[in-house]
Formats: C-alpha cells, sequence, structure tokens
C-alpha cells in the first residue's frame, strides 16, 4: 500500500523544492517506487520533480477541483507507489480569504488524504524561536499532523543545538538539517524557477541532493512518518480533452501545460501530437483542434514573430478547426506582442489585442471562468476554474467578442475576459479543471 506525506513550509522561499527534491531523489535511489505531487497551481515545480522520479508529477488543488477529481488524480498519481511525497504552495495555511468553503490551501490537501506534514523551517536569523513557530503550525488546525520539521539555512553546530534543544522542549521532532549552502540554489525568473529542461546540469544536480539528503536529512525517520493513503476511487476528469486528435504546442515558448489534463486527454482516448512554433511547425493537418499553452513567448517573440510556417499553418488549421490559447498562448495569437524592451512583434492576428510587458504588473490569482459560447472547453455556460500568473498586460483589448466571464477566488466579479472570433479563443486564465466533470 502506498504511503504519503507533505513537504510544507510558513511561506515561500523556505527550500521546500530543495528539500523535496533531495527526497525524491534519495528514496529512489534507494530503490522506493517514489511519486510526487504539487498542491495548488504550479507548472515548474512538478518537471523538477518527474525529473527526479521519472514519472509525471500531478497537481492537487482543493478549490479548483471537486474532491471526486482531487481522488481520481491522486489515485492515478500513486500507482505502483511505494511513497507519495506531496511538495506544498507558499505557506502550509495559506489560501483564499474567505470565511466557508474550500480556500486552496494546501493544509485542506493535507487533511483530505490524511497526509503527515514535515514542516522547512528557514531558521536564519532565529534560534529558539523556531520551536515556537513549529509548535504554532503543529496546533494551528487539529485535522493537520505535523509529523517533524526540516532545519534549513543553519549557520553552525552552534546554532543547531540551540533549535534542537528548544525543539526538543516543544516536542516536535528534527527530522533534518541543512546547512547554508549557495550550490544547492535553484536559478529563478520573473515567474518562478527556471524550468527544469533548462538546468545544464539537471541530473549531477539531483545526484548533489540525493547525497545531501543521505547525510543531513533522516530518511529512515521520514519513511517511517508517512501515513498510509486510502483513495476513495474516482472516475472524475479534471477537463474533457479539447479534440480527438489535439495539436500541442511544446517548446521553451510554450511549456506550461498541466499534467494532470494531459493524463485526463490521454484516458478519455485523445490522441496528443506535439508540435514547435520556435521551429517553424505548423499544427499537423491530421489533429481536430490546437492547444497553445502558456509559457515564456515573450522571450522568443522576434522569433515567433518570423515563424511563417507556424504562424500561416495556424491561420488555415483555425479556418475549419477550433484554436485556444491560454496565458502565453494567447499573447501568440493576438495581433501584437511588445517585449520588455518596447520592441512590437507582430504575432499570428487571429485575434485582435495587444500586450506588453514593457511596463511589468503581476496579475495572480484564483479565477472561476464561466464560459460566453461552446467552445472546445465546453458549451455556453461551462464554469472553468483556475488561475492568472502573469506579468504581461493587456494594452489593447481589440474588437473580439469576450471568451468568458471572470470571477475571483472569493466570488467578486472581474469583468469580461479573453477574446473570441470565430474557431479561435484564448485568456490569460490557465483552467484546471471543471466544476461539473
Amino acid at each position: 500500500m502506498t504511503s504519503g506525506l507533505m513537504i510544507a513550509a510558513p511561506r515561500s522561499g523556505s527550500g521546500k523544492t530543495t528539500v523535496t527534491l533531495a527526497l525524491l531523489a534519495a528514496f529512489r535511489k534507494r530503490g522506493l517506487a517514489v511519486r510526487s505531487g504539487k498542491s495548488g497551481p504550479d507548472y515548474i515545480d512538478p518537471a523538477f520533480h518527474a525529473a527526479a522520479t521519472g514519472h509525471p508529477s500531478l497537481n492537487l488543488d482543493c478549490w479548483a477541483m471537486t474532491p471526486e477529481v482531487l481522488n481520481n488524480i491522486a489515485h492515478i498519481a500513486t500507482a505502483n507507489a511505494d511513497l507519495f511525497i506531496v511538495e506544498s504552495a507558499m505557506g502550509l495555511f495559506d489560501g483564499i480569504a474567505a470565511p466557508a468553503g474550500p480556500r486552496g490551501a494546501p493544509s485542506e490537501l493535507a487533511a483530505h488524504f490524511g497526509l503527515p506534514v514535515v514542516l522547512v523551517l528557514d531558521v536564519s536569523g532565529q534560534s529558539q524561536s523556531a520551536a515556537a513557530i513549529a509548535r504554532g503550525f503543529a496546533t494551528h488546525d487539529p485535522r493537520v499532523h505535523l509529523a517533524g520539521v526540516v532545519l534549513n539555512q543553519v549557520a553552525s553546530p552552534r546554532h543547531r543545538a540551540g533549535i534542537e534543544y528548544a525543539m526538543s522542549e516543544a516536542g516536535i521532532l528534527v527530522l533534518g538539517c541543512l546547512m547554508r549552502n549557495a550550490s544547492i540554489a535553484l536559478p529563478e525568473r520573473h515567474l518562478g524557477l527556471v524550468q527544469a529542461g533548462e538546468h545544464g546540469e539537471l541530473q549531477q544536480f539531483l545526484d548533489r541532493l540525493a547525497a545531501l539528503a543521505e547525510t543531513s536529512l533522516d530518511l529512515d525517520a521520514i519513511a517511517a512518518a508517512a501515513a498510509p493513503l486510502a483513495i476513495a476511487p474516482s472516475t472524475a476528469q479534471a477537463l474533457p480533452p479539447p479534440g480527438q486528435c489535439v495539436a500541442l504546442a511544446k517548446d521553451a515558448a510554450f511549456s506550461f501545460i498541466y499534467p494532470h489534463l494531459l493524463q485526463s486527454w490521454h484516458s478519455a482516448g485523445a490522441e496528443i501530437i506535439l508540435f514547435s512554433p520556435l521551429a517553424n511547425e505548423a499544427p499537423p493537418d491530421q489533429c481536430d483542434a490546437c492547444w497553445l499553452p502558456g509559457g515564456y513567448p515573450e522571450l522568443h517573440a522576434e522569433k515567433l514573430a518570423h515563424a511563417e510556417t507556424f504562424r500561416s499553418g495556424l491561420s488555415t488549421f483555425a479556418t475549419t478547426r477550433p484554436v485556444h490559447g491560454e496565458c502565453g498562448g494567447f499573447m501568440v495569437l493576438g495581433k501584437t506582442l511588445i517585449d520588455a524592451q518596447g520592441t512590437a512583434h507582430p504575432m499570428a492576428g487571429l485575434l485582435g489585442h495587444t500586450t506588453s510587458f514593457a511596463k511589468r504588473r503581476l496579475h495572480l490569482g484564483y479565477r472561476e471562468a464561466t464560459v460566453s459560447r461552446e467552445t472546445l472547453l465546453g458549451p455556453a455556460g461551462t464554469i472553468l476554474r483556475g488561475h492568472e500568473f502573469h506579468y504581461a498586460s493587456l494594452t489593447d483589448a481589440g474588437p473580439d467578442a469576450h471568451f468568458a466571464e471572470l470571477r475571483d477566488g472569493t466570488g467578486q466579479s472581474l469583468g469580461l475576459a479573453g477574446g473570441r472570433r470565430g474557431h479561435v479563443t484564448g485568456s490569460f486564465f490557465h483552467a484546471i479543471s471543471r466544476t461539473d466533470p
């Protein structure tokens, strides 16, 4: 039977991803069938997880997914696994500030699946006070069991001894200690970590983390802390496939597609054929739908602007078959993309909007979208839950009809969003799941 646990922290930047990758790599080297998941909306961390385990890492989100969809995804993610490790997003109890209903907090996921929590504490700038933080997390929600803590950014043996003494007095188990080490930091850019596929020495990096875990983490105690998982069976799917044969853009400019969506589409019998706009490839003609996911088109705007085969092939495809773009894909479907230096690049022009990185502004948060007309995501009135995370701004909405009406995670209206023209739709909204799968 599969056992599971969650790696969490009081806040982002505490070292959750480093500890998670170290554990995944170390347990795999020990011969365990280890699998992973990520709480909340995140594309980048799961790709690192997949590199460490050799298997897709699936997202689990208590706000965006129904309990039935959660159970189905977790059941698939843990198939034939000895150990299932879920990395939390942000802080353990961070979610929507709402009085009732799911908030999307990692703690809700831990409670739903009965996952014991290993708390990663960045103890730089403190000593015994770290025990007070751990005690607070241990008692904040009786549904959530704190298995112990991993101390990160420890300055010296004396620093470690003072914290461990206080943890012992508080009845908190210390499961490992990582000293300050700049060599295990992952590179970052404006949407988070640099992607796994762009990390030049990823396997060597994972090997170093596995060795570090063997010497600095109590792997036996961490494995023993994991709890057996009893997942209620379910066949509920997050999102039906957009077609029976889907052309999916996939390269350095288009890389943000949730593994759980691909799994859902595959299980429904859809064929997915990859193509690369950066390699000037058009969507394959045998496909009956095209999906342009998010990514970093702003870093490749000039090359995309000159990819004539891609642009003309996409235009031809869209005359008879549906095309949908999410976030970066939406930007490429528009008329113009203005990069961070203020240079305007012509895009596909299948929608009439202009997006710009010249003045960065963060757009971030859960979103609920009600589709205005029948599209490849569902009939009119379909309700989707997902999120936005981008720094680009819409500087000219263009003349197109809107794609959907948006609300934020608390139900507040955000107005009309996206564009729709003929068979083409798109918006900054990333779909995670339908509410009526």
